[in-house]
């Protein structure tokens, strides 16, 4: 796409009116990629989807990419801030002895199956390969979960992934050490197959460029405390924040069709924690799925993940074939 052909499809961008969001079709997204290399390989992609979703080269160079680019930018200009405010303090050293930088944070937000962990991936991969190959690492929020132990202790196993089911002192600990420059730093590890937080596993985390945190609820609010003491948002860590969207009836095919497929894989070792789900019939089981769905993670999404859509500086709409249609990039 040449530049004028990049002007036109911008121009077509969809018109937002007073929405603090300027809203692009696909086309116009992907015209703002610009001269963005392309650094990844079909073979890396494919290693990066997620589990019932494929991801095209398509989808990385038209979606992505311009991502790369706008982020790239972003950080850019927070680092200059950052050594601004440095001289203006005179600090000559930080806390740790280094004023050079500071961790620059993503948020990663959305609903069960949606494809946040595919798309942090992707993020991850492309932002470690910017020129001077930054360190990013990635990190989601299911290690904070409550261990399910406490979760069974306060009648809360239902309600796992709703806010009251995380550890949210604990996180917030792990984001402050991280702004803060401190090495390493900590994070609890979670199993999927054991649906469990693992005791006394950790992730490392040591002075990352760039760190994104990926989760259900990271852009959940909470009602600020009455002393204006404590720092009472997750979000208030992170620099950049991403939400992605799709349809409720397409997140419950996506939902089910997962559950489908892992009852064929995963479940089937006798020591998974969903062991039981691989000896249902494919009607019991499609049964089982929808009943959770509708059970724990549509209450989940309506009451606690959607409203905070609208927090995110960019939101990604997906189509149900797993594509992002439409991009929404808050204004500045």
């Amino acid at each position: 796409m040449g530049p004028g052909e990049a002007e036109r499809a911008m121009d077509r961008r969809i018109d937002t009116g007073i929405s603090p969001y300027r809203a692009f079709t696909r086309e116009a997204w992907a015209a703002l990629r610009r001269d963005t290399p392309m650094t990844l390989q079909r073979k890396e992609i494919t290693r990066l989807e997620g589990l019932g979703a494929q991801l095209s080269m398509r989808e990385v160079e038209e979606i992505y990419l311009p991502m790369s680019r706008l982020l790239s930018l972003y950080v850019e200009a927070t680092q200059t801030l950052f050594q601004a405010m440095s001289r203006f303090l005179d600090a000559r050293n930080g806390e740790n002895g280094h004023a050079d930088k500071m961790p620059y944070i993503i948020g990663v937000a959305g609903s069960v199956a949606v494809g946040k962990s595919t798309t942090a991936r992707v993020l991850q991969a492309l932002l470690a390969r910017w020129p001077h190959t930054p360190k990013v690492d990635l990190i989601t929020t299911d290690g904070f979960l409550l261990p399910n132990a406490v979760l069974e202790r306060e009648g809360l196993m239902e309600k796992k992934g709703f806010p009251e089911s995380y550890d949210v002192a604990l996180l917030l600990r792990f984001l402050t050490d991280i702004k803060a420059g401190r090495r390493p730093v900590r994070a609890p590890l979670y199993s999927h197959f054991f649906y469990d937080v693992m005791p006394d596993q950790t992730v490392e985390v040591d002075r990352p460029d760039i760190l994104i945190v990926e989760g259900l609820n990271v852009l959940q609010t909470t009602r600020p405390p009455k002393d204006g003491k404590a720092i009472p948002f997750v979000s208030d860590f992170f620099d950049f924040s991403i939400y992605i969207d799709a349809d409720e009836d397409v997140l419950e095919r996506w939902y089910v069709e997962r559950f489908m497929t892992l009852r064929h894989t995963a479940f089937l070792d006798p020591d998974s924690y969903f062991h039981r789900y691989s000896q249902l019939t494919e009607d019991e089981a499609r049964e089982r799925a929808l009943s959770i769905w509708r059970r724990i993670n549509l209450p989940n999404l309506m009451d606690n993940i959607l409203p905070t859509r609208q927090r995110a500086d960019l939101i990604l709409r997906k189509a149900g074939d797993h594509e992002v249609a439409e991009v929404s990039l808050r204004r500045l």
